[in-house]
């Protein structure tokens, strides 16, 4: 049976993350790349609309703008 102490009150506190910093916590290579998920789903959207990787990748750049567009004009 263990006794002893489960916290070392004498050990110090890691500082927190500077702001913008992510921690990595099962995060994928996607997300450490830069790729949202506004911008996922903008491609996939461009992608079955136009079938061109040109305009995918104007509307990755443009992300949720493409996307909120998309919406009001052609979505549901």
């Amino acid at each position: 049976m263990y006794s002893g102490s489960v916290h070392d009150p004498g050990a110090p506190i890691p500082p927190p993350p500077p702001r913008g910093v992510f921690i990595r916590a099962g995060t994928g290579t996607a997300a450490r790349a830069g790729i949202t998920m506004g911008s996922t789903l903008a491609i996939v959207i461009s992608w079955s609309t136009h079938q061109s990787i040109l305009w995918a990748i104007v509307h990755g750049f443009l992300s949720w703008l493409y996307v909120i567009y998309f919406a009001l004009t052609r979505g549901g």
